[in-house]
């Protein structure tokens, strides 16, 4: 079953956040969702102690440089999407996950510090890439925008990315407070009350655009792997 890893050295860039839409709006789908809680933070594994969380999400967490990659092989027995929530940092774990992964999402918001980041995690697939011999599927998705209003910043991030020949999702993740609302509440997107949280519904279109955005470049990949 696909693997989507989640990573970026730089902390805060909104892995978790991003991981936590995905796996949600997969099991929304009806899909059995198994993520792997690797921040140290334990931000997901918290959340899932919180009222709501379906029963086709499985969280797997205390894992290790040495466990990540028997983890990662466990929940790919029992469940149809692994999502692998990665710290903050460049490490041997980081590494191991890449090279498991069939797709890694790059979270990066418009700071150059956070490009800087997403540069690293670039530089790991390389490397991962050389030593299993086979590409690994990998993309930018730009977090914490502004819903109409771009910034300068985040316009010359893009601009960095593009120039350097980077893949950018074409959904970002927008800021927004029903996206926060999760790891206070619990639940998912489609729990939280309207009359609590504002504009729901376009939080809601934004984790779904992104979802299907994931699916197609997952398939994309099986595509190219197969014809390799």
């Amino acid at each position: 079953m696909p693997v989507i890893a989640f990573a970026n050295p730089k902390g805060g860039a909104g892995k978790t956040t991003s991981a936590l839409l995905l796996a949600t709006e997969l099991a929304a789908k009806g899909a059995q969702v198994a993520v792997i809680d690797a921040d140290p933070e334990r931000w997901i594994s918290q959340w899932a102690k919180l009222p709501g969380k379906p029963d086709n999400i499985a969280i797997i967490s205390e894992v290790s440089e040495e466990t990540v990659v028997d983890a990662i092989e466990e929940a790919q027995a029992s469940a149809q999407f692994v999502i692998v929530d990665l710290e903050g940092t460049a490490s041997l774990m980081v590494s191991n996950a890449i090279g498991m992964a069939d797709l890694v999402v790059i979270p990066i918001q418009g700071s150059s510090m956070d490009a800087k980041g997403g540069a690293k995690t670039i530089r790991l697939i390389r490397n991962q890439e050389k030593m299993s011999r086979r590409k690994i599927a990998h993309a930018v998705v730009l977090t914490r925008t502004g819903a109409a209003i771009t910034s300068r910043a985040l316009k010359n991030v893009s601009q960095q990315l593009q120039a350097g020949g980077i893949d950018i999702f074409a959904t970002p993740i927008v800021e927004r407070a029903a996206y926060r609302d999760l790891f206070d509440y619990g639940g998912t997107l489609s729990t939280l009350d309207p009359a609590l949280t504002s504009n729901i519904d376009k939080a809601l279109q934004n984790a779904r655009d992104f979802a299907g955005e994931v699916i197609v470049r997952l398939k994309a990949a099986v595509a190219a792997k197969a014809a390799a």
